[in-house]
């Protein structure tokens, strides 16, 4: 019985895929872990540092303001002209 050239062809460069897949993924997790080396979770949550703010029932209030578009985009236009509004 005599393998074709086909099969061992297809078998050669399914090894040679999964060798240079788990090569890259390797290469790649490496170069993430090297990046992110220095990075930390934070502490605290950034909102539970303000406490009550003079709130009796004791819930947290966050004041939203809230901006019109066209003052944002006047700014933006300012800022990319030069001028600092």
């Amino acid at each position: 019985m005599r393998i074709s050239p086909a099969i061992i062809f297809t078998l050669t460069l399914l090894a040679l895929m999964t060798g240079a897949g788990f090569a890259s993924g390797t290469w790649g997790y490496g170069m993430g872990r090297e990046a992110l080396a220095g990075v930390r979770q934070p502490d605290a949550r950034p909102f539970n540092d303000y406490g009550n703010q003079g709130s009796s029932d004791g819930a947290q209030r966050h004041n939203l303001i809230l901006v019109k578009e066209s003052e944002v985009l006047e700014d933006v236009k300012a800022r990319m002209n030069g001028g600092l509004r």
